[in-house]
Parts: structure tokens; sequence; C-alpha cells
């Protein structure tokens, strides 16, 4: 399986569609409404709200929506990482190791806020990356605020991911005044149009502001919950070894894409201790950061046993998750 993904063939997308409709086949057979959470933003509830006209006679809605979301996150992160040349070649590894990973917890089979979010996120990241040499960065740096902005009123936590923009944009480009206050322009300006629409409609009263609440993460799961955190821990510490044995020998705008995408994963690890619900839901925004790292794992090892022992133990684990832990 590994070696297909890992050859840049013309139909890898295809290829990926195929393997997404594998793994995520337990998300059609026990499909679920989505829960509303505390931390969820007021475009998350339209959503929703859209979402459970059309459940009302097509139940299985929910369960397309997120496939479909799931699947152009693992196209776009693909795209990305061969764009910048993360695995020294192109190759389909990453949109697949995505896929395997947000299969193996039974609370990423249900639409979340955190889960579209990861779209917004995947593209902040990608255009970080092409800081480095862009004709144009303050176009790109209101861009990025103003999806960062939008983010925001998905899933509010989503707002700690600023950490990530300022310290990208140091990393990829000298200080420049101008190019700070697009960003800070682009953050403002969904702001300021939802502020404005609230006073016309003289609802400022009805908006509550979610805020931000410090509280410690906690994680309830059964034996196969622990036994993938474990696997992906291990998967995870595997690529980073093979990430540093091969990096000195790429170019300086592919060692700034790995200074990033490292940064991302430890934003996302602090998120959840800035979040007030008790559930696994909003560890989903780790996958995407992930999944890159652990593709170095199926990428670089000269003995194929490692990484084909890898996979599967993953879909193993996904197996038993999605059909026998009920």
């Amino acid at each position: 399986m590994n070696g297909i993904f890992k050859a840049n063939n013309p139909s890898g997308n295809v290829l990926l569609f195929g393997y997404a409709t594998l793994v995520k086949l337990p998300m059609f057979l026990h499909y679920s409404a989505p829960q509303l959470q505390v931390m969820d933003g007021v475009f998350y509830k339209n959503i929703l709200q859209l979402l459970q006209l059309i459940a009302a006679g097509f139940p299985s809605v929910y369960s397309i929506f997120t496939f479909i979301l799931l699947f152009i996150q693992a196209i776009s992160i693909n795209k990305i990482a061969a764009d910048l040349k993360l695995h020294r070649h192109s190759n389909y590894l990453t949109g697949m190791t995505y896929l395997l990973v947000t299969s193996l917890f039974s609370e990423w089979f249900s639409l979340s806020a955190p889960l579209i979010v990861n779209t917004f996120l995947i593209w902040i990241w990608g255009k970080l990356c092409t800081l480095y040499n862009n004709p144009n960065p303050k176009a790109t740096i209101f861009n990025i605020g103003l999806v960062t902005g939008l983010a925001a009123f998905i899933y509010f936590p989503s707002l700690t991911f600023l950490l990530l923009i300022m310290v990208g944009i140091t990393i990829a480009r000298p200080f420049k005044l101008q190019e700070w206050l697009m960003g800070l322009i682009g953050i403002i300006t969904p702001v300021y149009f939802f502020a404005s629409y609230l006073f016309l409609a003289d609802k400022m009263s009805s908006f509550h502001f979610p805020g931000f609440h410090l509280s410690y993460p906690h994680f309830f799961g059964n034996r196969w919950a622990y036994v993938a955190v474990v696997l992906v821990t291990l998967a995870t510490g595997m690529g980073i070894f093979f990430i540093n044995a091969n990096i000195n020998r790429q170019v300086v705008q592919t060692r700034k894409s790995w200074q990033l995408l490292f940064l991302y994963l430890i934003v996302a690890v602090f998120l959840p201790f800035v979040n007030t619900s008790l559930n696994f839901t909003y560890w989903i925004l780790l996958t995407a950061p992930v999944a890159p790292i652990i593709a170095a794992a199926f990428f670089y090892p000269q003995k194929k046993l490692v990484p084909q022992l890898l996979h599967w133990s993953f879909f193993a684990i996904y197996v038993a998750v999605g059909f026998f832990n009920k």
C-alpha cells in the first residue's frame, strides 16, 4: 500500500479517493448528528442550522459533508507538501497518512467546528510557507489574516494560531511594518463586518463573546484509543528522526517550511489548554501538522518492512475502532 502512494502517480488523487472511501466507511455506517460545544463559533452554528434542514429528509448529509471536507483537506495538504518538496520528491503519502490518522478515533467520525477549521489552517500554513519569495506579500498576509479572522467565527480557540502567523511571518520575511498592518487589517475585517451586522440588526445584546478559558485537557478513551495515541506518538517520533537526518540536504525554503510545520504542531498541542469542551474532538487539529511528519516515516526507510508494519498497525486500529468498537 505504501508503495502505491509513494510513487508520483498521475492518478494519485483518484487512488486517494478510493482509499478515503475505504477508511471512512464507518462514518456512513454509524453516522451521528454533530453536537454543539461551548467554544463553537456563530458561523458554525449557522452551518449546522442549514444542515439540520437537509438532514430532516436526508440524515446522511452530515457524513457526506464530513467526508468531502476530509478528502479536500487530504489532497490540499498533500499538494502543499509536494510543492514544498518536503519529502525529496512528490508523492501521495501525506494525503494517505492524513486520511488514515483521522480514522483512528471515533470522535473524529462526526462533523465538528475544529474539523472545518482544519481546512483554513492547512491553507494558512501553505501560504506562510510561500512568503519567503512571494512577489506580492502584502496581499498574501492580508488574506492570511482574513482567513484567520473567519476561522475564529467557526471555532473561537483557533485564534491561538495567531502565534503561528506572527512567528511564521518573522521566519519568512524581514520586519516591515506595512506587512504586519496588512495582517492586522485582515484579522479585523470579518470582525468589523460582523459587528456592523449586529449593530444594524439591533442584535448586539444577543451575541455572547466566548472568551478564553485555561483548562486541563481530559482524555476519555477505551483501550484502542490509548493504543492509537501511543502509535501516533511513536510514528511522529520516527518521522522527526528521518526528517532531521535528511533536512541538511534540502534547500532553505524547505527547511523553513519544516520549521513552520513544527511550530504549527506546537500551537495545535497548546490549543486544548484554552478549551472548555471535555471531549477529544478538538485534538483533530493535530492531524494536519502530524501527517507530513508521519509520512516521512513511510517515505525514508530503505527497508520496506518498517513502513509496511507501521501502516498495517494503523489500519488494524482503524478496523477495530470503526467496526468493532460499539
